[in-house]
């Protein structure tokens, strides 16, 4: 009961209204100092378990030395900031929470940690790729929804953004699956066909060529899986979840459902392996598809025209989402809006943006796990 009592008042703190939270309020030291502690404490914990919850390929970062003076500069900020916040601000509450996150990865900093190369087999969680991912994309996108917003009012803790945040978790400390689910069907296929001079020809292309050539190649196949999601009924109940969302951000791209995810993989980054491709190529390609994604979900309206006819830009993939009658099965592109073009199914009025988001009377329901059921006609 009283830590159901806590989460409710940090949530009722985090979403204020925006003329309750202006500067000089204590709300912005409270919510930063929040945001580096439990980044800090995550990562601490990271470095207590490093075979558990660091992925292979970040264990060479997270475990170097100066790691930890990133983790302590953390701790420090957000001890400043709870101060501050604590000065400025009558509800302490953010500030309480901050000092005891700190004091907590204070302690199980001072523990033995490990240093020494760990195990990069086995079974593993991407909690550090998940923490690191959300720092990065989140330096970049607050700021530019607070400079160049569509929707002016719409605040970084709108109503769903704790739904949002939990599938992005579950995507990121599930990175192993996905990969095992993209790489396993590649062997068998590659036992079964010779493809080394494709193989070959591919992988030995300048890398910039191979990632160019990859978008273009995974952006057709997407094109029409997409349209597939949009017209199969069993299909639409997984897509449905994605389209659920009513409040666009750089987080809402997120919001796709377990079995969508695999399948997506299965059709983009696990042929693209068996072609040849290099794997610096898919793992740019990957980066570049997280990134992207949150760039066309993101709530910015700045759009140079002439890149909007080369690429796909938030408010072309914002038409997507519409909930009116003009978004319907639209804009199924991911990167290149020729596909749409070409295919008739291309739509973006010239200087106008969608009046909402979602679905036409709102089905799906709400919660990770009544939205998980619910694509499987359980919920």
């Amino acid at each position: 009961m009283m830590i159901s009592n806590i989460r409710r008042k940090i949530r009722a703190e985090l979403e204020l209204p925006r003329d309750q939270r202006r500067f000089g309020t204590g709300w912005l030291a409270g919510t930063g100092g929040l945001a580096a502690a439990v980044a800090a404490l995550a990562l601490t914990v990271c470095l207590q378990f490093p075979d558990l919850l660091t992925t292979p390929e970040l264990q060479r970062l997270t475990m170097a030395g100066w790691f930890r003076i990133v983790i302590m500069v953390l701790l420090i900020h957000a001890f400043a900031c709870a101060i501050l916040s604590m000065v400025l601000r009558p509800n302490r509450t953010l500030a309480i929470t901050t000092l005891a996150v700190v004091l907590i990865a204070s302690i199980l900093g001072a523990l033995h940690l490990r240093t020494d190369a760990v195990a990069t087999s086995g079974i593993f969680l991407g909690l550090d790729f998940f923490i690191l991912n959300l720092i990065f994309l989140g330096f970049i996108f607050i700021p530019l929804e607070r400079l160049v917003p569509q929707h002016p009012d719409q605040t970084v803790f709108r109503t769903e953004w704790r739904e949002d945040l939990f599938y992005y978790l579950v995507s990121s400390m599930m990175v192993q699956v996905l990969s095992f689910l993209t790489l396993a069907p590649s062997g068998f296929i590659l036992a079964k066909a010779d493809l080394s001079a494709t193989r070959n020809f591919l992988g030995n292309l300048p890398l910039i060529v191979q990632i160019i050539l990859i978008m273009i190649l995974t952006d057709f196949v997407q094109y029409w899986l997409h349209r597939a999601f949009h017209r199969v009924p069993a299909l639409w109940r997984f897509h449905a979840v994605h389209h659920s969302a009513q409040t666009m951000d750089w987080l809402a791209g997120a919001r796709m459902h377990f079995l969508e995810v695999i399948i997506l993989r299965a059709v983009t980054a696990t042929p693209m392996f068996v072609a040849g491709f290099s794997e610096t190529a898919l793992q740019a390609y990957i980066l570049i598809v997280y990134v992207y994604s949150s760039i066309l979900h993101s709530n910015i309206r700045v759009e140079p025209k002439w890149l909007s006819g080369i690429l796909a830009t938030p408010r072309f993939h914002h038409w997507h989402h519409g909930v009116e009658r003009e978004a319907i099965d639209v804009n199924f592109a991911i990167h290149f809006p020729l596909f749409d073009r070409i295919f008739g199914t291309h739509h973006l009025p010239d200087g106008k943006w969608p009046s909402g988001y979602g679905i036409e009377g709102h089905p799906v329901p709400k919660g990770y796990w009544r939205q998980f059921l619910y694509a499987f006609g359980r919920g």
